[in-house]
């Protein structure tokens, strides 16, 4: 399972968000924005109060690294 944690109004997650669709890649997006709880558990995960953070299978990405993301899920560019 893929989580993004993300807020509605952070353009990297946007654009995060916009590279798994276009990839089919199927993911749940967290809006730590309205989830105090959600927000915790992504400091926890990841160290960082910023967004987007991903989770894929337990690997952390921070940001929207797209070079790691495409290596993890094995997306060929």
């Amino acid at each position: 399972m893929i989580k993004v944690y993300s807020t509605p109004y952070c353009p990297y997650c946007v654009t995060l968000k916009e590279y798994l669709k276009q990839h089919n890649i199927e993911f749940e997006d967290i809006d730590v924005s309205q989830d105090k709880k959600a927000q915790e558990e992504m400091v926890k995960k990841s160290g960082q109060m910023g967004v987007p953070v991903v989770d894929i299978d337990g690997e952390i990405v921070i940001g929207f690294d797209r070079e790691k993301i495409a290596k993890l899920l094995n997306i060929k560019e």
